[in-house]
């Protein structure tokens, strides 16, 4: 079992940052690839971007892609997600999720049924 927390969530600006956290325990966590995913009222959970577990892949949503930053520390068992140049429609509540996986899948990886283990979620409200 792997057990995710989500955190940095908050109100924020458009045009500004947040950085959320994920933190994991449970089992070896550098041997699990990381999503992020988001959920707006009314609407599917999206893939918002995902890492490998060696951290050297990384993949992005199009709608993301130069503004958000995913990241890992596995000494700290934690994944990262930055997020810039935020925008009203970026507002959502926002999973990570985890999945063991030997090798970087993107396209596998871009859907939730992909992974195991989920966070709680976190909401990151953006005003106009």
């Amino acid at each position: 079992q792997v057990q995710l927390v989500e955190s940095g969530g908050g109100l924020v600006q458009a045009g500004g940052s947040l950085r959320l956290s994920c933190a994991a325990s449970g089992r070896t966590f550098s041997n699990y690839a990381m999503g992020w995913f988001r959920q707006a009222p009314g609407k599917e959970r999206d893939f918002v971007g995902a890492i490998s577990w060696s951290d050297s892949s990384t993949d992005y949503a199009d709608s993301v892609k130069g503004r958000f930053t995913i990241s890992r520390d596995n000494a700290k068992n934690t994944a990262y997600l930055q997020m810039n140049s935020l925008k009203p429609e970026d507002t959502a509540v926002y999973y990570c999720a985890a999945r063991s996986i030997a090798y970087y899948l993107r396209e596998y990886l871009r859907q939730a049924t992909a992974y195991n283990y989920w966070g709680q979620g976190t909401q990151v409200t953006v005003s106009s």
